[in-house]
């Protein structure tokens, strides 16, 4: 008896999760709009978007942002990528540039909206500091060039904790509160999740569709090949432990995002 209650109980939870997904794929939309209308007052659509997606190392852009890549692409936003180092760690740099620009093309970015930073004050160092004042005024830059309505990039843990991804978060919220930021542009951070719900793969949507966040990026079995093809694009990086984060990471599945909070407006520092 105990085996069919099991057996019940899994199928409910596998219906619940494919009728959170189909759900999930006509909210987005209105998800979007959402984020959106916190700075302005007229709905948006897929085209109307101009996002930038900040990240520290090739590979980032698929390991944790795929979710949100592929459905922004799949509603026709303008998917741009800031990337700050060539992830030259193991003085790969020059090969890792490269699947880099491979990877964007399997999820939708195409290289002329791909920026590369080779800065040598921002190594691809876990141990190093990166300056917030720098860091900050590249990524300031690179949105008064492009006319950006929507940044997304990582949260204080940095998803794995890594000291390069938290200097981002530190330099886009730094920019937040001193009120840097265009009054029509949006900023997110994907959010940081514990071990147990990070290494569940797809089992982990109920906990992302009940618990409370400004933006949600799930994808099916379509959208996870592709962030899969993405992936395998970094060979330099496919040891071992990385098949498992392929397979069982959240991250290649679902993406929640909460609002930095923006500061006054021509706030000045002294």
């Amino acid at each position: 008896m105990s085996v069919y209650l099991a057996a019940f109980i899994v199928l409910s939870y596998l219906v619940l999760i494919k009728c959170m997904y189909y759900r999930h794929r006509s909210t987005l939309v209105k998800s979007l709009n959402h984020v959106m209308n916190v700075l302005t007052s007229r709905d948006t659509v897929g085209a109307d978007i101009r996002a930038l997606v900040v990240t520290a190392h090739p590979d980032d852009e698929c390991m944790f942002f795929a979710p949100t890549i592929i459905r922004l692409v799949e509603l026709k936003a303008s998917v741009h990528l800031l990337c700050f180092s060539e992830g030259n760690y193991y003085n790969q740099g020059a090969q890792r540039k490269q699947e880099l620009l491979n990877s964007c093309a399997v999820l939708g970015i195409p290289d002329s909206r791909i920026t590369i930073v080779d800065h040598k004050k921002l190594p691809d160092d876990p141990k190093a500091e990166w300056s917030v004042s720098l860091v900050s005024s590249l990524i300031m830059k690179h949105m008064r060039e492009h006319s950006f309505n929507m940044v997304l990039t990582f949260d204080g843990s940095g998803v794995s904790g890594h000291a390069n991804h938290t200097a981002i978060h530190k330099a886009v919220s730094y920019l937040a509160s001193t009120g840097q930021v265009p009054n029509d542009c949006c900023l997110l951070s994907l959010v940081t999740v514990g071990l147990f719900r990070k290494y569940i793969s797809f089992l982990e949507l109920p906990f992302s569709w009940l618990l409370p966040c400004s933006l949600r990026c799930f994808i099916g079995s379509q959208g996870y090949r592709q962030a899969k093809d993405a992936m395998y694009c970094h060979r330099t990086q496919l040891l071992w432990f990385r098949y498992l984060y392929i397979t069982m990471s959240r991250y290649m599945f679902i993406n929640t995002f909460k609002i930095i909070p923006q500061g006054p407006k021509n706030l000045k520092i002294y």
